[in-house]
């Protein structure tokens, strides 16, 4: 079977610096908020074209550090409404709600998957204060007229830009659009640890500031608690690792287009919705998304042929059970783009002839 991912296949190209990385963690004998931590943030920072990146446990709590650190600002309080796309990761509303927001859900570009600013504008009703723009699948969102429309209703803007890292739109790559990002270095990602990690990015140096005392028990000096924060701190290892990773992943999302190009001049399954794509540059092909209204088949088809394939994601999150107070909403578009869509494997370590089968096997399901 082919996988899905390969990722001992992904990290075995960097396996001896991989190594390397972590003896010299381990022979440092610091292994929380040192030497490694500092170097990555200033090498992310640079990558993301943005003044601060701070390392954190994982992608879900950059996100929550960020709206916490607005509430603890007072640019946000309780019950404030923040407008999201309805089609996205739950840990996006996770995020939300754990700040005591109240999420808005808007349906998506169902070509591209993200929020459009059309769908912003009439979701801008009282209490809204803020925008989540999520790139889904890779694809920045319409950050450009995002930022316009914060400007002109006062909004703040924070990135979800947990499967982004590298995508550039006019110049200006993920992480440096909102006034802040959250990134998620899960393995699977695009630039992926070997372990859970994750990283909030902004301009804002006071943000900044908060956010890195939240991260470590509110703290901004050792045993003294200007604030009540939380441990999710990004540990040295995994910070040296992504170091490494990240000399690399220009390659590998050239190697992630070439895989996303072939797919999308090669496959001719009239049936079956391809991913569109605004820019180029603006993709960094995280998970390439076809829609087929025959999904469960195609999936079983695939399988037969010797491919494995993944659903991201089978439910929608105003469907999910720990939000009935949103069960009532409806949600077409979001609801369609839940029940047919279906990920084909890519990555920077697929071969030819395995992207060749992969074309060759969706090409050959009978979709009547």
């Amino acid at each position: 079977m082919m996988p899905f991912l390969d990722l001992q296949a992904v990290n075995r190209q960097y396996r001896e610096e991989l190594i390397q990385a972590c003896t010299r963690v381990i022979d440092s004998g610091w292994y929380v908020t040192g030497r490694e931590l500092a170097h990555f943030e200033q090498q992310f920072s640079r990558y993301c074209d943005v003044r601060q990146t701070i390392g954190v446990a994982n992608g879900l709590d950059a996100l929550v550090l960020v709206l916490r650190a607005w509430k603890q600002q007072g640019r946000l309080s309780a019950g404030d409404k923040v407008i999201v796309p309805a089609n996205t990761y739950i840990a996006s509303i996770l995020a939300i709600t754990e700040n005591d927001l109240e999420p808005v859900l808007v349906e998506p570009d169902p070509a591209t998957y993200n929020l459009t600013a059309d769908g912003i504008r009439q979701a801008i009703v009282p209490g809204v204060k803020a925008v989540l723009a999520v790139h889904l699948y890779g694809q920045l969102a319409p950050m450009p007229e995002i930022m316009q429309l914060a400007a002109e209703y006062d909004l703040l803007v924070l990135e979800d830009a947990a499967q982004a890292h590298g995508a550039i739109l006019a110049g200006k790559p993920a992480g440096a659009w909102g006034h802040a990002a959250g990134f998620s270095f899960y393995p699977g990602k695009n630039l992926g640890a070997l372990g859970d990690a994750g990283a909030v990015t902004t301009q804002d140096d006071e943000l900044a500031a908060l956010v890195s005392a939240l991260r470590n028990y509110g703290s901004h000096e050792k045993y003294k608690n200007l604030v009540q924060g939380q441990n999710s701190r990004l540990d040295e290892i995994q910070a040296a690792m992504l170091a490494v990773k990240l000399k690399y992943l220009p390659q590998e999302i050239q190697a992630r287009r070439a895989v996303a190009q072939r797919y999308l001049t090669e496959i001719c399954q009239p049936k079956i919705v391809l991913p569109q794509v605004v820019c180029a540059e603006a993709h960094v092909w995280h998970l390439f998304v076809i829609r087929c209204t025959r999904r469960t088949a195609l999936q079983q088809h695939l399988a037969d042929c010797g491919i494995q394939t993944l659903i991201h994601y089978p439910v929608a999150p105003h469907q999910q059970p720990c939000y009935p107070q949103l069960h009532a909403l409806s949600l077409p578009v979001t609801e369609h783009i839940h029940a047919t869509v279906l990920s084909l494997p890519i990555s920077p370590v697929m071969r030819d002839d395995e992207v060749s089968a992969v074309i060759a096997a969706v090409n050959s399901f009978q979709a009547a």
